[in-house]
């Protein structure tokens, strides 16, 4: 016992003993900040272990360092600099994180001037009393340094032995990164969101990254300049379309709700899902509405998202510009990009007030920081949902209907007209976890696919929840003088569980092939106008690139001052190639290529021998996916806008704030008074939450057994028109 305490206390009196005591202590501060200031939002064991484990590798490589430094009093001086950097990054992380929710990047550093003065001024009232822990060690090492009772190792380390520490700790690293990747796939590569690398990697790793992306987008940055953007204002022109004449500005100075619908694919429309021989309609209400003499409904509106998944729908629906082929545009370009967005266009061509509404983090996908630089006036996050709870939310934020009865308190305060967009979540991969208690009704699907199964269910759900907001506008008034868009962002069933899923569509799994993978990229695309009577289901093929000028034209707006690369679906001259971002792949009324082959669209057969007039058809539509592509990338990686000289200033998200939004719409009605146009105002200053309504399915199914009639109809929308276009 003796020899073991006496080894053990030569080891913490020796150099590499200093810098264990150094690394427990940091590892201590790290979780203790983890547990208090940050919010990880972890879930089960697993990534609570992950959390655990990760301050201990890169403590361990960083302070390790300084055992390169053989003179004694060199290497003390180089581990405390080293230990009082790494405190000083995560310290100066959890006062920046109360304040803004989010982590200190390199383009806020980049920012000295703001960022030194922000910092300031936010230090002194986010001091909390238990801040008195992270400074204990320093008190404890001045003492014990005043008192001489800090032992000295005079004995430097062999580099050989000072390498074999550095090793060990990116091995450690390494077996930190490898259980990140299990808990997520695609970490490093897609970006998702600023907390999901601190949580498994750590801050110093997260610094790390966040370097390394904002050289590669600074790097592209600095290599462009204005002859650049030449090129691209030809293609642009040469690629625009004119407005329909019996459309433009039909919705002008209306009310603008986009609706995002989660992983929502275009099959699930009109779907009934049938177990125990009876029919269930998956998603009534939207039905109705794709149906509706209100509605243009496009029935080939593909999703052009790659490893940005929803980021990259969000990219093309509010800028008409493509997202990244590697990575997140908005993750790696969107809090440094100059951008001229939807929000942004229409605050200032028309007067907007725009706001999104989402139930997760607001640093998911970087939104925190690009929706500044598109120019949302308001971003509600998880943070201004009361109603949150584990009981109603999973990992992806909270149910929708919560979600959506939780923004009216914000909504019916902004001063119309406004631009808003309602991100739902619930509908999200694995599907049913998202879903407990009353909520849980809907029949499962019958396969060997769990996913599969529960997509029906949440999918109704999704579709309960976008009814029950449209009563709520109607209760309001708001419908009437609104245009809604509700689209899909991207597949729900990947690729690789199509297969399984062939059956219910009435397809054979042993003959689907990568022609079937590519029509079920189609996802939902509606534009209800209320009050119109044209509505009709259109057959023009197009993608979610090509909703933002669409948008403009309805609303009065011409596009072609603006940096879009995508047309107007309403327009008879849309040319109606569908470029994807996977190299070679595309989708036209006539060609699809997909996965290296191609096909004829309208019959699903494999073309393997064109002919001459065939081969200069493709060779066309080729040309044209890629010099869209090519515009778009040389656009968003360069930041080409910042050039762009068309009568609008440039946005300065400093004009942007997402803390104490309420109290900023609450003064703006005060200013205004009487003219005041918020739904708040106009209703006699007395809210409208409680005329949102959303039963639960048991209770709705309790009260109204008809409502699961696969006949059976939950809208009051418009009579249907079965026309095409």
């Amino acid at each position: 016992m003796n020899k073991n305490r006496y080894l053990l206390s030569k080891i913490f009196r020796s150099r590499i003993g200093f810098i264990l005591i150094l690394v427990t202590i940091y590892w201590i501060k790290t979780l203790l900040a983890y547990l208090i200031d940050f919010d990880l939002d972890t879930k089960g064991f697993y990534q609570n272990f992950i959390l655990f484990i990760n301050p201990l590798p890169i403590g361990l490589l960083f302070l390790g360092l300084a055992l390169y430094v053989k003179p004694t009093k060199w290497f003390y001086r180089s581990v405390l600099l080293l230990y009082t950097l790494l405190f000083l990054w995560l310290f100066s992380n959890t006062l920046y994180f109360r304040e803004f929710s989010d982590y200190i990047s390199i383009s806020t550093m980049l920012a000295s001037s703001s960022v030194a003065g922000g910092l300031l001024q936010t230090t002194i009232k986010s001091l909390r009393i238990w801040d008195l822990l992270y400074i204990l060690d320093f008190i404890g090492f001045a003492y014990f340094s005043f008192k001489k009772k800090i032992p000295i190792d005079s004995k430097p380390f062999n580099h050989r032995a000072s390498f074999a520490v550095t090793a060990l700790s990116i091995l450690f690293f390494s077996i930190n990164l490898f259980l990140a990747e299990i808990d997520r796939p695609e970490l490093l590569s897609r970006g998702f969101s600023n907390t999901y690398i601190v949580r498994a990697l750590g801050l110093p790793s997260f610094l790390g990254y966040n370097a390394y992306q904002t050289y590669h987008a600074h790097k592209d940055r600095s290599e462009a300049s204005a002859d650049d953007l030449v090129p691209v204002q030809d293609y642009v022109h040469q690629h625009y379309v004119g407005p329909n004449k019996d459309y433009f500005g039909m919705a002008k100075g209306k009310n603008v709700f986009y609706i995002h619908l989660e992983s929502l694919q275009q099959f699930i429309i009109d779907y009934k899902l049938t177990v125990d021989g009876t029919e269930h309609e998956v998603t009534p209400f939207l039905n109705s509405l794709y149906h509706s003499n209100e509605t243009f409904a496009f029935s080939n509106f593909f999703n052009q998202v790659k490893a940005g998944k929803t980021s990259d729908a969000e990219t093309m629906i509010e800028t008409s510009l493509f997202g990244l082929n590697q990575g997140s545009f908005m993750v790696q370009y969107g809090g440094s990009n100059t951008q001229q967005a939807a929000p942004y266009i229409l605050a200032q061509e028309a007067g907007y007030t725009s706001a999104v509404f989402h139930g997760n983090a607001a640093s998911f996908w970087n939104r925190n920081n690009t929706y500044k630089q598109w120019g949302y006036n308001y971003f509600f996050d998880k943070s201004y949902f009361t109603e949150a709870t584990s009981e109603n939310s999973f990992q992806y934020g909270l149910n929708d209907k919560v979600m959506l009865a939780d923004s009216i308190q914000y909504l019916e305060r902004l001063q119309q007209p406004f631009y808003t967009k309602f991100i739902t979540v619930s509908n999200h991969y694995p599907y049913t976890t998202s879903l407990s208690g009353d909520e849980i009704g809907f029949p499962l699907a019958d396969t060997k696919d769990e996913t599969i199964n529960g997509y029906f269910a949440t999918a109704n759900y999704l579709d309960a929840s976008v009814k029950a907001f449209f009563d709520y506008l109607k209760a309001t008034g708001l419908y009437k003088n609104s245009i809604i868009v509700l689209y899909g962002d991207h597949y729900g069933i990947s690729n690789s569980r199509n297969p399984s899923l062939a059956p219910l569509l009435g397809a054979n799994s042993e003959t689907w092939s990568d022609y079937d993978n590519a029509m079920l990229q189609r996802v939902p695309y509606m534009i209800v106008i209320p009050g119109m009577t044209k509505g009709r289901i259109i057959d023009t093929f197009g993608g979610e690139i090509d909703a933002l000028p669409t948008l403009e034209h309805l609303l009065g707006i011409d596009s072609k001052k603006y940096l879009h690369v995508g047309q107007d679906l309403l327009s008879p001259d849309n040319q109606q190639i569908v470029a994807l971002r996977t190299p070679g792949n595309f989708i036209t009324p006539e060609y699809t290529s997909y996965a290296g082959k191609l096909y004829h669209t309208q019959t699903g057969e494999e073309i393997t021998n064109p002919d001459e007039d065939t081969l200069k058809k493709l060779e066309v539509i080729r040309t044209s996916v890629k010099n869209q592509l090519a515009a778009s990338d040389a656009i968003q990686t360069g930041d080409l806008v910042r050039f762009l000289d068309n009568g609008l200033p440039t946005v300065n998200p400093k004009n942007y704030s997402y803390l104490d939004s309420l109290k900023a719409l609450e003064a703006i009605e005060a200013e205004l008074g009487n003219e005041s146009t918020s739904l708040y105002s106009k209703n006699g200053e007395k809210s409208t939450v409680d005329l949102f309504q959303a039963p639960s399915y048991r209770n709705l199914h309790e009260s109204n057994p008809a409502s699961t009639s696969p006949n059976s109809s939950t809208s009051s929308s418009s009579s249907s028109s079965e026309k095409k276009e």
